[in-house]
Parts: C-alpha cells; structure tokens; sequence
C-alpha cells in the first residue's frame, strides 16, 4: 500500500462494499439456518455450474444432445428458485440481489474515484470546407433513406456519394481528397468505417462517423446517438476534434476489433448474412471439438498461450465484464491494444468459467502494443470489424496511438464513463486504509 492519503468518502464506500456483501450471506445463514443456509448457498453455485456446462454442451453438440443440453440450461436455475421458494426463502433470493447489486455499485464508486481514464481531449477546430460523406443505403436497414441523411448533409454543405452496387470506397474517398475534400466521413457498417478512417489517417483529414450500420459500435465508444443518426450531422457545423488510435492486423486498419478462431471462421461463411443464428449453431460444434477447431497461438508482448480457439484483439480493451466485443470501450486513444483468448475444449473448462475470468484457466486476458496470432496454417480468416477476410499467417496486429482525427459533435449523450474494473484487492487495501 503507497502512503497515500485517501478520501474519508473513498474509504466509506469501500468499506460499504465488504459490509453489504458480507450481509447478503449473513441473510442467508440467518434466514435458513446454518447449516440448511450453507446447503442453499451451494445449491446456487451447483446450479451455476450446471448452467455453464449445459452451455458448452449446447454449443459444442448437434441434436439431440444440444437440445437436452438447452432444456439442462433453463431447468438449472428454475431447479434453484424452486427450492429457495420451497424453503420459503424467495424472499432472501431478491434481499441478496439488492445487497450485492449495493456492494458492487459501492466498489465500483470507490475505485472510480481512485482516478481512471477520462475523457479525450477535445480540440477546438474551423468546421470542414468540403466535407465529402459517403453512404450505404443498404447499411442498417435502409437508415439512410429511412432518416434522409443525405438530402441532409447536401442542405449542411457536404458532397455526399451514396454507394449504388459494388464500388471501391476506398477509391471513392482517395479521389475525393484528390479533389480537395478537407473531411471524410461515412453513414454505415463498422467495416466501412474503418476502410475510410484509414484512408482519412493517410491523407492527414479528420474522418466523421455517422451511425447509419446494424450494431455501430465504433459509434457507441465516440458517445454517438445510435438511435438518431441525424445528430451525427451536427459535427459539421458545431463540432469538436478528438485523437483516438487505430488498430492494425497484417496490413489492415479495424477501429474495433480483429477476431481469430470460431467467429472468424462463422464469419467466412456465405450462410452467415442471412441467418447469423443458424449459421452460428450450425458451425460451431465442428470448431469447437471437431476437425475444424482452431489451434491458434497468441504472443501480446511477452506474454504467450498455445492452443487457443477464440481471439480478439482490440482497438484499446473493452469494459471488464465483456467477454465477446459486444457491449463499449471505456476509451479509444489508451494507446494499446486488448486482448482475449478462449480455451474451453470440454465441459470441465466450461465448469471453471463459475471461478471468474481472472481465475479461470480458460481465459486469457491482457493488454499489449503488439500481438501476433499464428497457427499451422499458411492463412488465417479473420473477422475484421465483422467483415471476413483472408490474412497471411502470422498475423501481426499493431495498434497506432492517436492516428486517427475525428470530428464528432460538440453534444454527445453517449459519451462513456469510467466504469472500472472491480477489483476486491484493491478495494481491501482501500477499506483498510
């Protein structure tokens, strides 16, 4: 422990943490006994064991073991509530939940006060000349008809292409900083964006998103309005400037992330765009534990894990409880890249998942400037901000700190929060201070 002094608030919610969570289990042995308390609290945990083995069952199998193994998946928790209502202990169920959703909110606090990212830095800038946007009216459901960006950018200045059938855009945004454009942007899917905001690092020009895709979150981590793309257009005239980093796997750019293994290889399939779902549980059990499973060898800086089926590397880590790039990242110029790797080859594995990611052996987590994917294959498929490509093997992925200039409006509503990591030792030392 540094000799630091902390906050008496820091402290008096650290020490909140331990005592809401240490009441949440005294409820338990209270209400039920003991002995019969100690039963219920194990009862819970088997419950969850089962529960993550019925997945990987689920995940790993076709019919009809797949199905038994998803009934397995909502009986386990069903079997657990009823016999916490049987004990006549429902009660407890829900007093337990408030306490510890108590704690962690209370740690959480705490150790956001600790100091943690902030906010970019934005930088005040003249607005675009000749801001040229490129859209996808396909991208999101038709979001760009359905909003009417473009007639919208054209009545704000810009020169807008609206893509019609298979063109290059990264030919598009070239010629249009040939011809002068000083900002390039886009309306539509991450991998679009991330073609452009390459371009636009190149050639030295701030790059504009506009949140026209299906998921956006490249949008999402700049605290875009993703419901609202019209917003995004208030960059144009009432805009600000920040630096955020670019990943780069062999020799393309991803502003989110570039995945290795089972997803990539889903990814590749032709069936995938029309039917993720059922292209996805059709796939997997082969790439999970038959002859396609991938093998895969990660290096982040120094440190090393042979045998992993699933990768993804970052552009900058995402939040602590995201296992899949799915939910945002606390922020986008960290300088560094994140890294996760999944090895779960048996129902066992599946098991220690219960102990927690930090824990548990079939989890690999990290940050890194440079992380080399390699496997005994000449090539490697690769969901790059979900598009599918073919890299040559080993894939070396680079991140590049503050590469990229974006202009986004000067109000976001979205704009992330720290929202640290709980940490029980840290908060400990916090509590004891």
């Amino acid at each position: 422990m540094t000799d630091v002094t902390v906050p008496a608030g820091q402290r008096l919610l650290a020490r909140l943490a331990f005592v809401t969570a240490g009441t949440a289990v005294v409820v338990v042995l209270v209400a039920a006994g003991v002995r019969a308390g100690l039963g219920l609290v194990l009862v819970g945990g088997a419950g969850t064991v089962v529960a993550l083995v019925a997945t990987w069952w689920f995940l790993a199998h076709r019919s009809p073991v797949r199905w038994l193994a998803g009934i397995l998946m909502l009986l386990a928790p069903l079997t657990v509530i009823v016999l916490y209502v049987q004990a006549r202990l429902a009660w407890v169920v829900v007093v337990c939940a408030l306490l510890w959703s108590a704690a962690l909110a209370c740690g959480r606090r705490a150790l956001a006060l600790s100091g943690g990212p902030g906010r970019p830095v934005e930088l005040e800038v003249p607005p675009p000349r000749r801001p040229y946007l490129i859209m996808n009216p396909k991208s999101g459901g038709g979001k760009v008809g359905r909003f009417g960006l473009a007639q919208l950018a054209r009545g704000l200045g810009a020169e807008v292409c609206v893509l019609d059938g298979p063109q290059d855009v990264s030919v598009l945004a070239h010629r249009a900083v040939d011809n002068g454009a000083d900002l390039l942007g886009v309306a539509g899917g991450d991998g679009t964006q991330a073609i452009v905001a390459g371009i636009a690092a190149e050639r030295g020009v701030p790059f504009m998103v506009i949140s026209a895709g299906t998921r956006n979150h490249f949008a999402l981590d700049l605290g875009l309005d993703r419901n609202d793309p019209r917003r995004c257009l208030d960059a144009l005239t009432d805009g600000t400037e920040v630096r955020v980093d670019l990943g780069v796997a062999g020799d393309r750019v991803f502003v989110n992330n570039a995945s290795f293994g089972a997803y990539a290889e889903v990814v590749q399939d032709p069936a995938y765009r029309d039917g993720k779902t059922r292209t996805t549980l059709n796939l997997l059990p082969g790439l999970l534990t038959g002859p396609r499973a991938a093998v895969l060898r990660v290096q982040a800086d120094e440190a090393g894990l042979a045998g992993a089926q699933a990768v993804l590397v970052s552009n900058n880590p995402y939040g602590s409880s995201d296992l899949a790039g799915l939910g945002r990242r606390p922020r986008l110029d960290g300088g560094v890249l994140g890294v996760l790797a999944v090895t779960v080859r048996n129902a066992a594995e599946a098991a220690g998942l219960v102990r927690g990611r930090r824990r548990s052996s079939a989890v690999f987590q990290r940050t890194a400037t440079e992380v080399v994917i390699t496997a005994d294959t000449p090539s490697l498929p690769v969901g790059l901000d979900g598009e599918a490509v073919t890299l040559p093997a080993p894939v070396r992925c680079v991140v590049r700190p503050g590469a990229l200039r974006v202009r986004v409006p000067r109000h976001r509503p979205g704009v992330p929060s720290h929202r640290p990591e709980l940490d029980w030792a840290r908060l400990r030392e916090l509590a004891l201070s």
